[in-house]
């Protein structure tokens, strides 16, 4: 029997699929009926994902949107739910349509529940990636 992960451990490991662009291993740290959230979508960009199909065709294409190469600063908070953690990050990386470089921080509040994402709030800014031609949320469109 394997133990599940811990948030954190789960999160760092979710970010290492990231940078290596694999996305169907990213999705198995999703729960069938996870919610993924951006708050600060603009219109016309997806504000809610619901369940791991929606998730999943949204981030197919991230790759090809957007290259990343690191996570150089995560810190993750713990808070008084052991299942919900909140993590300051900044990746950075290039936009893929244009070259343009690729730097973002943000904060992400993710729930975990038998070693699997049930929910994901990411608080990213969207007037950081609004270049002519570039559409960061490509995926799932």
């Amino acid at each position: 029997m394997t133990i599940p992960m811990a948030p954190e451990e789960l999160y760092r490991h979710g970010l290492r699929l990231l940078l290596e662009k694999d996305v169907p291993a990213w999705m198995d740290l999703w729960d069938e009926d996870g919610i993924m959230e951006f708050p600060f979508a603009p219109p016309g960009w997806p504000a809610r994902l619901e369940g791991r199909r929606a998730i999943a065709d949204h981030m197919r294409h991230y790759p090809d949107h957007i290259d990343l190469h690191d996570f150089p600063e995560v810190t993750v908070h713990r808070t008084t739910v052991p299942e919900t953690i909140v993590v300051e990050m900044r990746d950075v990386g290039r936009l893929v349509k244009t070259g343009g470089p690729f730097d973002m921080t943000y904060i992400a509040v993710v729930t975990v529940r038998d070693g699997l994402m049930t929910s994901y709030r990411d608080y990213w800014n969207p007037l950081a990636v609004q270049e002519p031609g570039v559409d960061f949320t490509g995926a799932g469109r």
